[in-house]
Parts: C-alpha cells; sequence; structure tokens
C-alpha cells in the first residue's frame, strides 16, 4: 500500500445516487490523513473504506454546500467515540465561521476532542510545517469557497553508491544530510557530491468552481490535480450558469498547469456509471495526460516523483 494515496469516499454532487455517495475524499499522505470535503455519509463510507478516524489529522471544507460539509458532525462525534486525542486542524472559509459553529454542535454528545479551527479569509499559506505547507485559493462559486493545495518541500535523495566511494556510512550520513558536509579522511564531502536534487510532491483539491485564475495556480505543477467535473462538455453553460466546471475544462486546467494525474470527480446525479468514461474522454482530449474518473471506494496512489535530475559526480578523494 503507498503511504500517499488518496481515498475516494464519495463522487456525487449536489445528490446521492444508487451508486455514489456524496463527496468525501482521505488523503494519505505519510503520516498525514486530509480529510476533504466530507459530505453526507462519510461516515459510513470510512467504514466501507477501512477509514479509521484516528488517521485524521487535519480536516479541509472547500465550502458549505450540504454535499462538500454535511457528514462534518459524524466524522466529529466519531472520533469523539473513538477518543481522538491529538490535535485536527479544520480550514473553512471564514465568512461562513456560524455554518462551522451550527455544524461542530449539531447534536449533544461528549466532546472531548482537541480541535483547532484555521478559518481561510484570503488566499495564500494556511498552515507550514517543516515536512509540507497548506495554501489556499478562493475559487469561483456562488458562496464562499476555496482550493487547496499541498506542497512538499524539495529535498535531496542521498545516492548509496556515492556515500561508499567515499566511506560514508551509519550514523555519519544522517550527520551530513544535517549539517551539509562531512570530514572524511582528509577530505571535506558536501552533501551535494553524494546526493541529487529530489523534487517535492504536490497534490491539489479544486472544487465548486467556475475557471478563474485560482484553479489554474492551484492546479501548477500537481502531480495529483482533483478537480470537479460536475458537467460534460456539453453542458458548458449550465456549469457556468452553477458556479461549476466540465470535464473538458477540468482537462484545460490540468494541461495548462502541467499537472501529472488528473482525478475527475463530483459529478451530476443525471450521470451513470456508465458516463465516467465519456467524462474522462472530454478530459482527456483537453489534457492528453493522464485522466481517472473516481469511482466511491477507490484508492489512488499518488504519483512516484519526477525523474530526478542528472548529478554532477565528483570522483572520489576529489
Amino acid at each position: 500500500m503507498s503511504d500517499r494515496e488518496l481515498v475516494i469516499l464519495g463522487t456525487a454532487s449536489q445528490a446521492p445516487t444508487r451508486t455514489r455517495n456524496h463527496n468525501g475524499y482521505l488523503l494519505r499522505w505519510g503520516g498525514e490523513g486530509f480529510l476533504f470535503d466530507p459530505g453526507e455519509g462519510t461516515q459510513r463510507q470510512m467504514l466501507f473504506a477501512g477509514v479509521t478516524a484516528s488517521q485524521i489529522t487535519r480536516i479541509c471544507l472547500t465550502h458549505f454546500h450540504g454535499d462538500h460539509c454535511l457528514g462534518l458532525p459524524g466524522v466529529l462525534q466519531r472520533m469523539a467515540l473513538d477518543r481522538v486525542s491529538r490535535m485536527v486542524e479544520v480550514c473553512y472559509p471564514a465568512e461562513n465561521r456560524d455554518v462551522f459553529l451550527r455544524l461542530r454542535h449539531a447534536a449533544l454528545f461528549r466532546d472531548g476532542l482537541n480541535l483547532r479551527e484555521r478559518p481561510v479569509a484570503s488566499g495564500g499559506t494556511v498552515t507550514d510545517a517543516p515536512s509540507l505547507r497548506l495554501e489556499a485559493q478562493r475559487l469561483s462559486h456562488s458562496v464562499p469557497t476555496f482550493g487547496y493545495r499541498l506542497i512538499e518541500p524539495d529535498g535531496r535523495r542521498m545516492l548509496p553508491g556515492q556515500l561508499a566511494a567515499r566511506g560514508i556510512a551509519g550514523p555519519d550520513v544522517g550527520r551530513l544530510q544535517r549539517e551539509g558536509r562531512l570530514v572524511a579522511g582528509d577530505h571535506v564531502v558536501t552533501v551535494e557530491q553524494v546526493s541529487e536534487p529530489r523534487r517535492g510532491q504536490r497534490f491539489a483539491f479544486i472544487m465548486d468552481t467556475r475557471l478563474c485564475d485560482a484553479a489554474f495556480a492551484l492546479a501548477d505543477q500537481a502531480d495529483m490535480l482533483v478537480c470537479e467535473s460536475t458537467f460534460a462538455d456539453a453542458e458548458a453553460a449550465l456549469a457556468r450558469e452553477y458556479g461549476h466546471l466540465t470535464a473538458g475544462q477540468a482537462g484545460r486546467i490540468a494541461a495548462e498547469s502541467q499537472a501529472r494525474l488528473l482525478v475527475l470527480t463530483h459529478f451530476s446525479q443525471r450521470y451513470g456509471p456508465a458516463d465516467g468514461q465519456r467524462l474522462a474522454g472530454e478530459a482527456a482530449a483537453a489534457f492528453g495526460g493522464e485522466v481517472a474518473a473516481a469511482h466511491d471506494l477507490d484508492r489512488i496512489p499518488v504519483p512516484p516523483r519526477h525523474p530526478l535530475a542528472p548529478l554532477t559526480t565528483t570522483p572520489a578523494g576529489g
């Protein structure tokens, strides 16, 4: 099992269908679990998907239409029932904090949750940690809506052959990584000599929006782009009227932003299971890259990192 994967808990927009639950997405990112837009029924879908409440470390709400948030009370109460003691961050549009509080206290339960609210008022960095940065951008919908973008800092991958050639092993490897240089024998070895660049991975989550600059900014060079595709291309006028995207527009965002994998979701109830291939085809025609039409309970790995940049080596002892 990949330590970075998207678990699809639901793919329906507006109303659930016989084959699609309301929205819900759990991004497993190493030791983090990002729950995006838990719609109605998310708690039950978590059971089917093998997702536990204790795996959730952050909750990100794009907006407060019901298909993106009605599952929040049940998820929070399940976390309390399971006695999740860790601090969990909750990000949501700041303009609708009153709605968040109503959902937060929608029912009576023994509330021992340790939640840290992070209301999002404008585009920019939401939270910044050594291992990741979470950003948000305001989208173009009928209510306050934000998309999210997760960025892993660039780093370096140590090369065993280069380390061995210079006699560096064991704890010295970690010391070299931390300090950037190390005396090995009668030579100074720098971390650049025994490693190569490793590009950090990027994930973007874009829901309910018309085409807008923010959508392209969020998707920029994403390894995985999760994007709403509520309508087929033939309904482009309807999509714009209601603040949504077509599959082809999702493909355009992915293409112009140089995304690697496009995951389509948030499908109108007018489309049945057999229409997924059609929507994926419309997105692929605009994108030209890999497209996945999400199904409930799918597990989609985040693509492996880009091929590493070539390394200019220095001979051992140099």
